[in-house]
């Protein structure tokens, strides 16, 4: 298990990185036009929302994925909601890349001095819930410990409606894979758990059913948008119609455009966790500034 608990977290961050190059461009003409068919590790555009970034590193959701998994390291394994609140806080003091609306109303909650474990903002993007590998991964073998996790860390800056539920129906659904189940019985198992959200509900159900559209179908269907109401359903279509082939479901995701970044993020954790590492492009990973040090972290953790 633990091998493909470790290639879960690697496949989540490159497919972050491998969105980086187009991330946020809705149009998808334009994605074939200007870049042809992205498989390999791209530096953003110019002008785009990640100037100050290089080809190989992450987006902010990556970075914030990667700064969680050394929170773990830090703290001997245990997720500590309220010292994170505190680091992340400092991490994103004078950060140079893209500061989305959650992360400045977090920050805004931090300074006016609210409780540093209630400044969460209203935000619903996928993007609270995409960054939760390293805790998946450390807590893969205590579900309950995963669940409690899950929700404090989501929380800290996203609290929207249906944010929690997503976050937990991926880690419900990763914890699944990592314990014997196929992809199609996880993702049931996972909304069986419950999903007070009813649009996300019916929405990853319709998903669920859905397994042969294609990746471009499913997210022109549920939305190229950040919500997770919509990225979260077309990554659960790309993880169900590309289940076999890792490499092709994240080219897939990023030429459908939009918040590719996020939606590559879950469908690279529930393929990671499925079929393993040889399934994540050497190339990938050797082209990730960062992969020896992930690599390190992970060998450091239980």
């Amino acid at each position: 298990m633990k091998t493909h608990a470790e290639a879960m977290v690697l496949a989540s961050f490159a497919a972050d990185s491998l969105a980086l190059g187009v991330h946020w461009i809705y149009d998808t003409n334009r994605i074939a036009v200007e870049f042809g068919r992205v498989v390999d590790l791209l530096p953003p555009e110019p002008g785009g929302y990640h100037p100050t970034k290089q080809k190989g590193e992450f987006t902010h959701y990556g970075d914030q994925g990667f700064h969680l998994l050394q929170h773990l390291v830090r703290h001997q394994g245990k997720f500590d909601p309220a010292a994170y609140a505190g680091e992340w806080r400092d991490f994103f003091t004078g950060y140079p890349g893209y500061m989305d609306k959650a992360t400045k109303a977090t920050l805004h909650n931090m300074e006016t001095g609210m409780p540093m474990t209630a400044c969460g903002s209203p935000s619903t993007d996928l993007g609270g819930a995409a960054r939760i590998a390293p805790l998946i991964y450390r807590y893969r073998d205590d579900l309950d410990l995963l669940v409690r996790a899950v929700k404090e860390q989501t929380a800290l800056t996203h609290t929207g409606s249906g944010i929690e539920d997503g976050a937990l129906f991926i880690a419900r659904s990763c914890y699944a894979i990592l314990h014997g189940a196929n992809i199609q019985e996880a993702f049931t198992q996972a909304l069986d758990c419950s999903i007070d959200d009813v649009d996300l509900d019916l929405r990853l159900n319709k998903s669920i059913a859905a397994e042969n559209m294609s990746v471009f179908q499913a997210v022109q269907e549920f939305g190229p948008m950040c919500a997770v109401n919509a990225a979260l359903p077309g990554a659960v279509c790309t993880a169900l119609r590309h289940a076999d082939n890792l490499e092709e479901a994240l080219i897939e995701t990023v030429m459908a455009g939009g918040d590719s970044a996020a939606r590559g993020m879950v469908v690279g954790m529930v393929l990671g966790a499925s079929l393993g590492r040889n399934a994540i492009p050497r190339r990938w990973l050797e082209g990730m500034t960062k992969y020896r040090e992930i690599e390190a972290a992970l060998e450091k953790l239980p």
